[in-house]
């Protein structure tokens, strides 16, 4: 069963007035006290990852939300922060993490982007939630961007007790033919990346490439939506810079054949001018899930970070979180 754009969702006054910027609620007395940032660490795989849990003030028994970023992204960028203080203002716990090699997390080699890695700490980041007495272990969704967005879906699949599912412009899979980029591009890219993985089989250091650039560079988006979104970044741990090897592993990957053992609620949002996770594959995403609620937005790829976009996607999204897990458990499908 599937939801659309134009599918009401109930957002509670206090959480209008946070994420459209109004300057006050119906009365002080309304007005939630800021919640606490507390800087942590969870094992992950073999190694390690450094994250930022927002906990609302006086949290017991709190619902949680796991948010992972996308492609080469990190904790501190503006669309994550922005995702977790939201979150943590409508009432939930919100954990940030940088996946290792990237931000501050450990991992070696650094901006080495690993599928089944990063799916390991996304579970990681969960099992650590579930052990803090402040949080509900039954009440703790999972948020993606991006790659992001494909991993949580993979992730929930095989982890029942996931309370709900929120899947954003997700990865799921590349298409046929990239839009604006040429046969040249397209040709420079992939010897870039056959570079990047015969240096990899043979133990040497990687062989970068810009993760975002303009149309026609060497870059992995290459676009000039992408290149503007870049230029007003603010994070001090970001860095334009990938390992391309990563991109043939991605060849092969498509998060709709793990939607269908999703037991969560599923929500995705998709950009209809979507370039980089084009509509049609990650529909498919929805389409494969029992419970699926599907929302779209008449923008692109990079359109969804901006600041009057995300604020209407989030909420959505908390609007969908609180459907789902307000009341201690999963009520029906909104759609």
């Amino acid at each position: 069963m599937y939801g659309h754009a134009s599918k009401a969702m109930a957002l509670h006054a206090p959480y209008r007035a946070i994420l459209y910027g109004m300057d006050s609620f119906d009365g002080d007395q309304n007005r939630p006290p800021p919640p606490r940032e507390e800087h942590v660490r969870f094992a992950a795989g073999s190694g390690a990852c450094a994250g930022t849990l927002t906990v609302p003030a006086e949290a017991q028994s709190a619902p949680a939300v796991v948010l992972c970023a996308g492609f080469s992204g990190t904790q501190d960028t503006p669309a994550v922060r922005a995702a977790a203080a939201s979150f943590a203002q409508a009432g939930y716990a919100a954990l940030t993490f940088d996946y290792r090699g990237f931000g501050v997390s450990e991992g070696q080699p650094r901006q080495l982007i690993d599928l089944g890695a990063q799916r390991a700490d996304i579970r990681g980041a969960f099992e650590f939630l579930q052990a803090d007495d402040r949080i509900d272990r039954d009440r703790i969704a999972l948020w993606g961007t991006s790659l992001g967005g494909g991993h949580v879906v993979v992730v929930a699949a095989d982890l029942p007790d996931v309370a709900a599912v929120v899947a954003q412009v997700p990865f799921n899979g590349f298409p046929r033919r990239v839009e604006g980029r040429s046969g040249r591009d397209t040709a420079r890219l992939l010897w870039a990346m056959l570079v990047d993985r015969a240096r990899g089989v043979l133990r040497m250091s990687p062989k970068y490439i810009p993760a975002v650039g303009p149309s026609g560079s060497l870059a992995v988006m290459a676009s000039a939506d992408a290149a503007r979104t870049i230029e007003t970044l603010e994070s001090e741990t970001w860095r334009n810079q990938v390992a391309p090897r990563v991109l043939f592993d991605m060849m092969a990957y498509h998060p709709d054949r793990a939607a269908a053992r999703l037991t969560a609620p599923l929500l995705t949002c998709l950009a209809t001018r979507d370039r980089e996770s084009p509509e049609v594959s990650a529909r498919r995403i929805a389409e494969a899930a029992s419970d699926a609620t599907l929302l779209t937005y008449p923008i692109s790829h990079f359109e969804i970070y901006r600041p009057d976009v995300r604020w209407r996607v989030l909420a959505d999204q908390i609007a969908f979180l609180n459907d789902r897990l307000r009341d201690g458990g999963q009520a029906s499908s909104t759609s």
